[in-house]
């Protein structure tokens, strides 16, 4: 008979070595849980589809849909960074005195920087970056090629595989896990909505912001702060502060670094603080604590792919958790806020 410590140490060993093989097999898992994610989102697309016209054609259409979207998201990130590429090498003598005056600053506050990096560090080494950067993005072909194979298999069984569990399991269990899928899938497709639509939004306001302050490539930056708010946390974090990194090169003033700056984390700061959680509602609520854990957790597992799917992944840990009386604590702890109840009899 296993004890509770044993079992504690079967429940640890397995989480060890799921995350083990989650890492060595990322090839395979990163698409195909990108592909689960895409699956919840596109299927209602797909069903309605599918009441209309034969299957392969429903298919058809909602793969075409999906591939506008993913290459529409990729071409746009790929046309920003390219903008930004472009602009370093213009503007390649004023970004080296920029560094030069940096370090003058900062060893006037007895900060040096490491002697390597100093002597290593020139304009063309940032634009082989950016454009290393570009090519990146440009080469997830492969990558979006094996989504679309697990998505469009994956709508095929969709209804299939619901009959399969009805028959197969206890009426009681495949009740429950079609109740736990189905909670899920709709939490994924509020998440990717909500995502999507302050995307678009921060994309907008940082645009004109740029063009109200006389900001270079105003258009490029609204378009790189669209792309990278789908990766919470470290998304914006890079859109805020790039500009405000590149508006020192082009006015030449600190002051004009610090008003973009500020102006982007005030965009930055309504639309995620504020506006996302009162779309989302309670369902969605999630701790700030897991969510930067699951940004970098997922980072470290499957780079740019892991961090975009790891707050979903963390959605779906604690939608599974709440069906469980014995896990449903957990589930609670980790939430954005509490019961309403409980707190109000705290």
């Amino acid at each position: 008979m296993v004890t509770d410590n044993g079992r504690t140490a079967l429940i640890i060993c397995a989480a060890v070595l799921t995350i083990a093989l989650a890492y060595f097999a990322r090839s395979v898992f990163a698409p195909m849980a990108l592909a689960l994610f895409g699956i919840a989102v596109v299927w209602p697309v797909q069903r309605w589809l599918e009441a209309r016209m034969p299957q392969l054609a429903a298919l058809a259409i909602s793969l075409l849909l999906t591939i506008i979207a993913i290459g529409a998201l990729l071409l746009l990130s790929v046309w920003g960074v390219g903008q930004v590429g472009r602009w370093i090498a213009l503007n390649a003598a004023q970004l080296q005195q920029a560094y030069g005056e940096l370090t003058q600053w900062l060893e006037g506050f007895g900060i040096y920087l490491n002697g390597i990096f100093v002597e290593q560090f020139h304009v063309s080494w940032l634009v082989r970056r950016t454009q290393q950067i570009a090519t990146m993005l440009s080469g997830l072909t492969g990558f979006s090629a094996l989504v679309l194979v697990f998505l469009m298999l994956g709508l095929l069984e969709v209804r299939d595989l619901k009959a399969k569990l009805v028959s197969s399991c206890q009426p009681d269990t495949a009740n429950r896990v079609l109740h736990t899928t189905g909670l899920i899938a709709e939490k994924f497709r509020r998440y990717a909505a909500i995502r999507t639509a302050a995307s678009v939004l921060t994309g907008l306001l940082v645009a004109l912001l740029c063009w109200l302050l006389g900001i270079d490539l105003a258009l490029a930056w609204g378009v790189l702060a669209f792309a990278l708010n789908f990766i919470p946390f470290i998304g914006p974090f890079i859109a805020t502060v790039l500009p405000a990194a590149f508006a020192v090169v082009q006015f030449q003033s600190w002051e004009a670094a610090a008003l973009i700056l500020a102006s982007s984390s005030v965009v930055q700061f309504l639309i995620g603080s504020y506006l996302e959680p009162r779309l989302s509602g309670s369902a969605l609520s999630i701790s700030p604590f897991l969510v930067i854990f699951a940004v970098f957790f997922g980072a470290l597992l499957w780079g740019i792919t892991g961090a975009f799917i790891g707050v979903p992944v963390a959605i779906a840990i604690l939608t599974v958790l709440e069906q469980f009386p014995n896990t449903a604590w957990m589930a609670e702890l980790m939430s954005g806020s509490p019961k309403r109840d409980d707190a109000q009899a705290a």
